[in-house]
């Protein structure tokens, strides 16, 4: 069983999204940044170790906003969607990018229109919704 987090940052009407690079099956797509939870690894833990990883920054972990299962070659996982707040929005002070080419913040609206991960579509209704509530 895997176990992997998405990790949201919603603020000024504007989803944070980054696009993954070139390689595995789902290089260059847009996805909601985050990865997968490490050994006995809490979700706070994960995800604060996966944001420091993959963007160089510090975030504060928010509530649970919804979970999913999907298959991933035949193999079942889970995927966890929490609220996150980054320590700053990487515009001023750019991002460290080890695992993404390119990141932005998007209109949530929008997320369907671009070439995403197939795991974070499949949570897009859920985290629209709390981003729009």
């Amino acid at each position: 069983m895997s176990r992997s987090i998405a990790c949201i940052d919603y603020r000024n009407g504007k989803v944070f999204i980054a696009k993954r690079q070139m390689k595995g099956d789902m290089g260059g797509r847009w996805e909601f940044p985050g990865g997968k939870i490490d050994g006995n690894e809490d979700f706070e833990t994960a995800i604060k170790r996966e944001m420091m990883e993959e963007f160089g920054v510090e975030v504060t972990v928010g509530q649970h906003i919804t979970s999913t299962t999907f298959y991933h070659k035949e193999k079942e996982c889970f995927l966890d969607a929490f609220e996150v707040h980054f320590a700053h929005d990487g515009i001023q002070n750019p991002f460290v990018l080890t695992e993404h080419t390119e990141y932005r913040w998007e209109n949530i609206e929008n997320i369907p229109n671009l070439f995403f991960v197939d795991s974070d579509l499949a949570i897009y209704d859920d985290v629209k919704k709390w981003c729009t509530k």
